[in-house]
């Protein structure tokens, strides 16, 4: 199963929106015979392309999935019934699929006369496939926010400077992040300063992110501005009440979308935003917006992860990584599990998940 977990991953930045899937077939001995993983949407699942590498070698043996085979005919065929039709005795999987037009796998392998087995490393499953089961389960997308700052929790001098806290080394790992994301989203505060790009560079072969700018005034992104020079798809997010003359000179070169502002506070509601995000096939993002946004997204229990890029430096005034975001008593404190701890050149990735299930936002 951790084979199969290892081979999902190969679908991050491919498969959506459709879930990363891997498979390993063995056959009546136990040994290995066949491998897959889902590479992308509209193509063979992960159990079709480890069924068509082991061959009649699959009779009378195992399969083991990150995800409970799907019993539904969509752009492809159901893989319970292909696993049926191979001849397969078992299959264990780790993760029920919680689509209700794709579960009921399990069952059908069952009434066929299939041994199945279900939970093995469900953990590590669920893990590698969290953006397509947070989409699923709470009808928005995923929501990874990295940030980068120094030892004392800075993202910018009292200056406003913040090019470069992190190392090269650091920079280049956020490409891998953006390569694996659906969108990424900053706000007009991000746009106005750093004029970012978004696009993921250097990743041969790499699908490129929606870039998403929540501009709620419409004044943050200007004609010329990076992120509307084609590299990769845009979509400009605005009030509703911003008037069409201040977006059309920006209709040419990216998506404009007019939300409802936050109630009774400053910007988008982020609800909203992402329901419209959802609606366009993201099942995951990367936030790479300031303290602002960040703690927007989670006032509104809409963060599922954070990726700090810490630097070994002091900076002692400036800009903290969050702010606004609704917290006032360390009673009320996100708490957070650590689930990696990484060297990236001289600095440090820290992974974290709240060690509460977000709620619908």
């Amino acid at each position: 199963m951790r084979r199969a977990v290892a081979l999902a991953a190969r679908g991050l930045g491919t498969a959506s929106p459709n879930p990363v899937v891997g498979c390993v077939v063995l056959d009546a001995t136990g040994a290995p015979v066949g491998e897959g993983w889902h590479r992308a949407a509209g193509g063979p699942h992960a159990e079709a392309h480890a069924l068509a590498e082991a061959g009649p070698a699959a009779r009378g043996g195992t399969a083991v999935v990150t995800l409970e085979p799907c019993a539904h005919t969509g752009r492809t065929g159901p893989c319970a019934r292909a696993l049926i039709a191979a001849g397969i005795a078992r299959v264990v999987y780790a993760v029920p699929d919680p689509d209700p037009t794709a579960s009921g796998g399990a069952a059908v392998l069952a009434a066929a006369g299939i041994d199945v087995a279900a939970g093995l490393l469900a953990d590590e499953a669920e893990a590698v496939n969290a953006a397509w089961l947070t989409a699923v389960r709470l009808g928005r997308p995923h929501v990874r926010w990295k940030y980068a700052a120094t030892l004392d929790g800075r993202v910018a001098a009292a200056d406003g400077t913040s090019r470069w806290i992190t190392s090269p080394e650091a920079r280049a790992d956020v490409h891998l992040l953006r390569a694996r994301a659906d969108a990424v989203l900053v706000g007009s505060g991000t746009a106005h300063a750093d004029d970012p790009h978004l696009a993921a560079r250097d990743i041969p072969g790499a699908r490129q992110p929606l870039r998403v700018v929540a501009d709620t005034e419409a004044a943050a992104v200007k004609p010329g501005a990076r992120v509307l020079d084609g590299a990769a798809p845009t979509l400009i997010a605005v009030a509703d009440d911003i008037p069409p003359e201040r977006t059309d000179p920006l209709a040419p070169h990216a998506e404009i979308v007019r939300l409802p502002r936050a109630p009774g506070g400053r910007g988008l509601d982020i609800p909203a935003l992402l329901a419209a995000l959802h609606a366009r096939d993201v099942r995951s993002v990367l936030l790479e917006g300031g303290p602002t946004l960040a703690g927007a997204f989670v006032a509104a229990h809409a963060v599922d992860e954070v990726i700090g890029y810490l630097a070994p430096a002091l900076i002692g005034e400036g800009p903290a990584a969050l702010t606004g975001a609704g917290i006032t008593t360390i009673a009320s404190a996100l708490r957070l599990r650590v689930t990696e701890l990484t060297r990236v050149g001289p600095d440090v990735r820290l992974t974290a998940v709240p060690t509460t299930v977000p709620q619908e936002s």
